[in-house]
């Protein structure tokens, strides 16, 4: 469960996952939908992308910047007048950066049923005040849930990793002359 990095951490310097944990709502509005009244994939993104901020932030207790997004798929449309409940928290920290999970559920005002619309991962590095990264401070799951959460996070990163890999090759190859090659 614990990296070599994280075992040499005093315990005290580990946070739960409780502590950056958040749920943020919104309602959905003309202005955030498309000509069909569904809500626009890009005003989601942006709700997103501030619930898994203010749940690094909580982590971190200082600035975050969003570092990455996970392909992002949409299960459903969120009609307008819908509930937007983002129910965010840190499930992994790594060396500066940490991965947040964000579940979006939507809720029907009329009847108060509710469904899954979207998880998305984040990462995010916190900065200190000249904008540089810093240390990340690792995550202690407590719960079966947290520790499958945490596990997972690892395996993301592994192929978050591979896969900028496999993108910086395939740029190198693509834009490097022939002749250099």
């Amino acid at each position: 469960m614990n990296t070599e990095s994280e075992e040499q951490v005093m315990p005290r310097e580990r946070k739960s996952v409780k502590e950056s944990q958040l749920e943020m709502t919104e309602l959905v509005l003309p202005n955030d939908t498309n000509q069909l009244g569904n809500l626009l994939g890009g005003r989601l993104m942006h709700w997103i992308d501030i619930a898994a901020a203010l749940a690094a932030m909580r982590h971190a207790g200082r600035v975050c910047v969003t570092a990455a997004v996970d392909n992002m798929s949409f299960h459903a449309p969120i009609k307008l007048g819908s509930i937007v409940i983002l129910k965010a928290s840190v499930n992994r920290a790594f060396n500066t950066s940490m991965e947040v999970g964000v579940r979006v559920e939507v809720e029907n005002p009329r009847n108060g049923t509710r469904f899954h619309a979207n998880t998305a991962y984040l990462t995010f590095v916190g900065i200190d005040d000249e904008n540089r990264p810093v240390r990340a401070l690792p995550i202690a799951p407590e719960t079966e849930e947290e520790l499958r959460r945490f596990e997972s996070a690892g395996v993301r990163r592994q192929l978050r990793l591979e896969e900028r890999n496999r993108l910086d090759n395939l740029h190198t190859s693509r834009y490097t002359p022939r002749e250099e090659r």
